[in-house]
């Protein structure tokens, strides 16, 4: 079934993509939830007109991410946790950590907007993808420090 996107969801797609899922997922969970709509005809020529109307808008959202993207530059941030005397910190660094850390140094990142690699489970140097804008990521180095 194809479906038209109402936002982003991680991992499927953007704000007005058309994408193809499973007959399930979308009348079951995404359609219920208000996440998509049917991809017909109709719909199509909805959503292209308000691709149309809002253009300027989003090249205006996408200098913003780009002048970011550009401001945090080489930014590498210092984590402060418990750890243990191998290394191992209890618990595991979060998006919201990593949010938290951006804020201080007065950049303004949604934490739903940060991925890692991999669990950030031991002190060391770590990279965060920051998925600022569909076309505008960047990636972020990150030390985990114990206090």
């Amino acid at each position: 079934m194809e479906i038209i996107l109402k936002e982003d969801i991680a991992g499927l797609g953007y704000k007005n993509d058309v994408v193809k899922v499973r007959d399930g997922y979308g009348r079951n969970f995404l359609i219920p939830r208000g996440l998509a709509i049917i991809a017909t005809e109709s719909a199509r020529k909805v959503i292209a007109e308000n691709i149309k109307q809002a253009a300027h808008k989003a090249e205006k959202v996408k200098l913003d991410a780009q002048a970011l993207a550009g401001d945090i530059g080489d930014t590498v941030l210092t984590i402060f946790t418990k750890a243990g005397e191998s290394g191992k910190i209890f618990g595991a660094i979060t998006t919201l950590q990593i949010s938290d850390a951006l804020k201080e140094k007065g950049f303004e990142v949604d934490r739903k907007r940060i991925s890692f690699k991999s669990e950030v489970k031991n002190l060391g140097q770590y990279t965060a993808l920051l998925d600022l804008h569909k076309e505008v990521k960047k990636e972020i180095s990150f030390n985990v420090v114990s206090e």
